[in-house]
């Protein structure tokens, strides 16, 4: 459980694909970040606002228009754009995933600021640390602050993100999953990208005891199980 007296958190079910949408902030300073932005910008700004606190950074987990506005499956998604009409604020992607989010969302170069493994930024004071975590998407990235990861479609309660979508690669989604996330402290309480569990949360300790996807003692038994050719 975040420890409210240093952190703001917020999570969100939003939109037909069950969405979470995050709002963290600093209590201190009362400035905030929003992670993952769509389906209803309106309501997430209001929300904030209702709340005392000023967005002043957007966070992307990966570029899939879900999470960031764009088209898909026949329909306009709202997004980061869109709460940059209302807003003063930076996009924070993955440098590897700067030129889709330009593609998807239609944002520019002077709307975001891209970033690299291990690279932190303060929301007022609260600290962000990036952990690029590709698989899911090339540029695929969590966000950690005061023991809470935010892990949008890189990891799910007692799941993982798909790695069958143009750009995905199972191998990576390996090394994400047993190499970065399972180093984490096992009280690490993760929020993922999608309400695809009864539970909207977890801890990396759960995971790794009951997520099979932690669990592949090598690389070939992950791809055995997901359809993929050993290397």
């Amino acid at each position: 459980m975040a420890d409210t007296s240093k952190i703001y958190l917020r999570q969100a079910q939003i939109g037909p694909m069950a969405n979470f949408v995050y709002l963290v902030g600093d209590p201190a300073t009362h400035k905030l970040a929003v992670v993952d932005p769509a389906w209803d910008v309106d309501a997430i700004r209001k929300f904030a606002e209702s709340e005392g606190y000023e967005i002043d950074k957007i966070l992307l987990t990966h570029y899939h228009p879900d999470h960031l506005g764009g088209r898909m499956m026949g329909q306009n998604i709202e997004g980061a754009a869109k709460l940059l009409e209302h807003v003063k604020a930076k996009v924070y992607v993955n440098k590897h995933e700067a030129d889709g989010v330009k593609q998807v969302a239609g944002l520019s170069d002077s709307d975001m600021v891209k970033v690299d493994a291990g690279d932190t930024m303060k929301v007022g004071e609260l600290e962000v640390k990036f952990l690029h975590t590709p698989g899911h998407t090339p540029g695929s990235q969590c966000f950690l602050a005061e023991g809470n990861l935010i892990s949008g479609d890189t990891l799910f309660v007692n799941s993982c993100g798909r790695v069958d979508l143009p750009g995905s690669d199972p191998e990576a989604m390996y090394h994400s999953l047993n190499d970065t996330l399972r180093n984490l402290d096992d009280s690490t309480v993760v929020y993922p990208g999608h309400a695809y569990s009864s539970e909207s949360s977890t801890t990396i300790g759960d995971q790794k005891r009951h997520n099979m996807y932690m669990r592949f003692p090598t690389l070939d038994d992950f791809l055995d199980a997901m359809g993929y050719p050993r290397r």
